[in-house]
């Protein structure tokens, strides 16, 4: 990464649209192909975890193979969605930051302290 001010995601957008132009990939990067892509990367994230009890998955992460392991998907599944948004020229920050704002609306601290939503 560089040391320039640039925020963190602009600049791993950059380095992602940089990374695709230099290997001319822009033509296996459209919105379904980098979806299929984020799905199966999400899906060997899952695999590291798919047997292990809910309460044993953070202890799991502690075994230096495995935390790089869990590591190296966790940073795949960023790239392709980095990547997704820019091709479909979302705003990823402002996507979140709007979603987060909703969500403190929508799920309020004293209705869901300690709740689940239900989903509906």
């Amino acid at each position: 990464m560089s040391t320039t001010p640039e925020p963190q995601i602009a600049e791993l957008t950059r380095l992602m649209r940089e990374l695709t132009e230099e290997r001319q990939w822009a033509t296996f990067h459209d919105p379904k192909s980098l979806i299929l892509a984020l799905v199966g990367e999400v899906g060997e994230l899952a695999e590291l975890f798919q047997w292990l009890p809910a309460d044993a998955a953070i202890a799991a992460v502690e075994d230096a193979g495995r935390r790089e392991r869990v590591s190296q998907e966790i940073a795949d599944v960023l790239l392709y969605l980095v990547r997704l948004a820019d091709v479909l020229d979302i705003d990823l920050m402002e996507a979140a930051r709007t979603k987060h704002a909703a969500s403190l609306t929508r799920f309020p601290v004293d209705e869901f302290r300690g709740v689940a939503p239900d989903k509906v």
